[in-house]
């Protein structure tokens, strides 16, 4: 006997229409590419979304058609968000921070039809142009600009492509299960993936993040995504933002600390996303200019592991909640979030502090599981180490195009990351499983020799990565980034580590370096470092 009850596709226009219905005159704040602010609401990036869908449609597009962009987050890319996926096409969100070379492949394996584009990017699609060879429109994201129609051969413009469009666009429906969104990975290896979402993957999704457990987005917050709209498609937040009714302050292209500042302040924002590098700079021009982020409540940082440090500066300085969390882009990309258990009240404070550290519990929609080498699962003991394994119903099964792969492990997608669980399923990120340093036969954590390296005052950021060594196999180098004005030598970086690790896990030696390379996302390239520095302890 099946229940009795009304069956509706979930699909992302039924998102934009709710935003539109309960919350049309909600502010959304968009920082604009020239710099200038323009302030517009729920209601009206619903009538751009509907007149951009009916334009797209006007195309002649096939079903399923991608739509490239190459943008900040503002408010035409939230137009494009939803008129695009809303009418059946596919938003291909594009890292401009790739290299030429590797924008080409993507866009082009993508089979990108219409590329929308941001005028800080004309010269590079003026660069582009002639190698994409599946674009058939062109499109400035702004009014008319003479510079665009200078550089890129046949362009169009946003503001008048969408007036060609009606208002009145009725939604189609369809199978749920359609594609609705394009992600390529940063392509650490080999070329970028795609990873292709579902419209009830991102549905399902956005219900998850807006649990209380995980982000818990809500019509009284006023929301900034520091995270781009071209990375895992800012974590969802688009999408949780209209579900929820949430203010939206969308910063642009700049995302240095002053910037972020000043926004927070101006604006009220509650809560805030991004990567640990973005906070650092944040908490350096807060400190700076005698902010005291005073509306902030709650800032969600993922994308690499939190230090410690960080967490407690803007518990104790700034009186603000982190939520230390984790995903991929083939999750969609929400995976867990650190939040306490009712029993963890009871605890002493700084065994409560210590919790947070951990990347956190998976809510539901989530599996997670540790398995060793052969596969078998290993005990959730909170100290054993395996590879991390992940299911769900917003995971991959396979790449964009690469279909028949053998991806999966009996219905498990392998992450990559070699990880703890304990009882409660608090995970803890030990490594990536090819950055993990195996010395003498003993696993050592570069995270967590990184994260006590970085709450040293005279660093700005370190990394710690296994370098050859001639008895141990490996040994772990630091490789640090002095903080301005700052001159610590190597010996008291060391003895730092003292008593807060075992001593035959200090790292043998430090380099220091101006810069830490960093990949499109942010994360830095520790093959680079071990390529300069494999000598550094055979030398």
């Amino acid at each position: 006997m099946l229940g009795q009850m009304m069956t509706q596709p979930l699909l992302i226009s039924s998102l934009i229409k709710h935003a539109d219905c309960y919350h049309g005159q909600t502010e959304i704040v968009s920082v604009e590419t020239d710099g200038t602010v323009t302030e517009t609401n729920w209601s009206e990036v619903s009538t751009n979304a509907r007149k951009l869908a009916s334009s797209l449609t006007a195309l002649g597009l096939e079903p399923q058609a991608r739509i490239g962009t190459l943008a900040w987050n503002n408010r035409r890319h939230l137009e494009i968000y939803y008129g695009t996926s809303g009418a059946g096409f596919v938003c291909h969100t594009i890292n401009p921070r790739l290299f030429p070379e590797q924008l080409t492949y993507i866009i082009n394996h993508a089979q990108d039809r219409v590329l929308f584009f941001d005028a800080t990017f004309i010269p590079l699609v003026a660069a582009l142009h002639s190698h994409l060879t599946e674009v058939q429109h062109f499109v400035l994201m702004g009014q008319r600009n003479e510079d665009a129609i200078a550089q890129v051969p046949g362009v169009q413009f946003y503001d008048e492509f969408i007036e060609t469009g009606d208002a009145g666009f009725d939604w189609p429906s369809f199978d749920e299960n359609t594609a609705s969104s394009l992600c390529y990975t940063s392509g650490t290896t080999g070329n970028p993936k795609g990873v292709l979402y579902s419209h009830r993957s991102t549905v399902l999704h956005s219900f998850g993040s807006n649990t209380r457990d995980v982000i818990g987005f809500s019509a009284m917050d006023v929301v900034l995504p520091v995270v781009p709209m071209f990375h895992v498609n800012a974590w969802g937040s688009p999408y949780a933002c209209a579900m929820s009714g949430s203010r939206m302050v969308l910063p642009g292209p700049d995302l240095h600390g002053e910037a972020l500042v000043k926004l927070i302040d101006t604006y009220g924002v509650t809560l805030a996303m991004g990567v640990p590098t973005i906070w650092q700079g944040l908490l350096a021009y807060a400190q700076e200019s005698g902010s005291k982020l005073e509306t902030l409540e709650r800032t969600v940082i993922g994308g690499a592991a939190c230090p410690p440090s960080m967490i407690e500066t803007f518990r104790e300085v700034y009186g603000v909640d982190t939520i230390h969390a984790w995903g991929m882009s083939e999750m969609s990309p929400l995976g867990t979030a650190n939040h306490p258990l009712s029993k963890h009240a009871k605890l002493p404070i700084e065994a409560q502090h210590k919790l947070r550290e951990s990347q956190g519990r998976p809510c539901y929609g989530v599996e997670l599981k540790i398995v060793d080498d052969d596969g078998n699962e290993l005990p959730r003991d909170g100290e054993t180490q395996g590879d991390l394994m992940v299911r769900g119903p917003w995971v991959l099964d396979s790449y964009f195009q690469m279909q028949g792969q053998d991806l999966l492990q009996d219905g498990w997608f392998a992450t990559g990351d070699v990880a703890t669980l304990d009882a409660d399923g608090y995970m803890t990120i030990r490594d990536r499983s090819k950055d993990i340093i195996k010395s003498g036969g003993e696993w050592i954590s570069s995270v967590e020799l990184e994260n006590i390296a970085v709450a040293h005052p005279k660093l700005a950021t370190a990394a710690v990565i296994g370098v050859p060594h001639p008895k141990w196999d490996e040994r772990p180098l630091l490789v640090a980034v002095k903080a301005d004005g700052a001159e610590p030598s190597e010996e008291e970086l060391l003895a730092f580590f003292d008593g807060k690790i075992a001593k035959w896990q200090v790292p043998d030696k430090v380099v220091f370096v101006d810069a830490l390379p960093l990949n499109a996302t942010g994360k830095v390239l520790k093959r680079n470092l071990r390529v300069d520095f494999e000598d550094a302890l055979t030398g």
